[in-house]
């Protein structure tokens, strides 16, 4: 979600397309936020085995019931760009003391940007998860921040080491092959993804190709990867590259998208399978995000709206 002003430091939304003009994307926004807020309701009841919720409490309900399906999670906190540093910092404590009194396999994805990059705020991060043994993980975002991304996180490895900690390396960039060098150096969890946002040196490169080149760079060298993407024969590709070298690898799908022959594929293949859950005050976006993955929940929506006006559900 959206910290700061676009473009800037603390912005963590994917980048608009370049054809469209400011003025076209505020009167969509516009648009969008009055949808949002006029079907939450109805998506909140329609969609909750597909969303995170809101609060730490619902967060982790859809992490429990995900483990009782036999899968890992990843809990990620969801801003939307009005929260300070020290407001996000507290959700991710909150998640993490939480995730201590219980027994599953989880670790909590942290955004350095809404974090401000505060070395304060991360020191305390890391020293609350290194006491409860809870892994932390940067999300990646624009690679204008990726330097001060993982300056946070190298601060937080040099008190506590790698094991603790991850990162993540999206195929679309070319900066990505020497983060990857740095990610085993520091003994880093690392997840790499596509990614969203384009590199600005290089922005046709592309991403499946360059997926494959952060694998192969860091087959056979990394503690750990999770292989992050919904593309079937990627996913294959990709941990089967990393399986030939090796390397401990899992496969990491988003709550919410369609994902049923993958998983069926990896059970067979005995592949680890996490679910990234996001959560929290940026749920609006994240909840109509589903929507338009997901026809069948459109048109149940839309059915639960039609209820609802005619007397039904939500009616006064």
């Amino acid at each position: 979600m959206a910290s700061g002003t676009r473009g800037g430091l603390f912005d963590t939304s994917p980048p608009q397309s370049p054809v469209e003009s400011s003025a076209l994307l505020r009167w969509k926004r516009r648009i969008a936020d009055k949808v949002s807020a006029s079907i939450l309701p109805i998506v909140r009841k329609v969609a909750r085995p597909y969303i995170g919720g809101d609060t730490v409490d619902e967060a982790m309900c859809v992490a429990d019931r995900l483990a009782g399906e036999g899968f890992a999670t990843t809990l990620g906190y969801w801003d939307t760009g009005r929260e300070t540093g020290r407001q996000v910092a507290d959700n991710y404590l909150d998640v993490v003391r939480q995730l201590s009194a219980k027994n599953l396999d989880c670790y909590v994805s942290i955004k350095p940007p809404p974090l401000r990059f505060a070395s304060q705020l991360a020191a305390e991060l890391a020293a609350v998860a290194a006491a409860h043994r809870v892994r932390l993980h940067c999300d990646s975002h624009g690679t204008n921040v990726a330097g001060l991304s993982n300056a946070m996180l190298q601060g937080m490895v040099a008190r506590y080491g790698g094991n603790g900690f991850g990162t993540t390396l999206p195929g679309r960039w070319s900066r990505s092959l020497r983060d990857a060098d740095w990610a085993v150096e520091q003994a880093l969890n690392i997840r790499v993804v596509k990614g969203q946002w384009p590199d600005r040196d290089d922005p046709k490169r592309d991403m499946s190709a360059g997926f494959l080149e952060v694998v192969d760079r860091l087959a056979g060298r990394a503690r750990h990867i999770g292989v992050a993407t919904h593309d079937f024969p990627l996913a294959c590709e990709a941990i089967g590259r990393l399986r030939a070298a090796g390397t401990p690898c899992e496969l990491e799908i988003m709550l919410g998208m369609p994902a049923k022959p993958l998983i069926h594929w990896a059970d067979k293949a005995g592949v680890k399978v996490r679910v990234y859950v996001p959560f929290g005050s940026g749920f609006v976006p994240n909840a109509i995000g589903v929507l338009k993955r997901n026809p069948r929940l459109i048109y149940a929506v839309a059915k639960e709206h039609l209820t609802a006006a005619a007397g039904g559900f939500g009616a006064a």
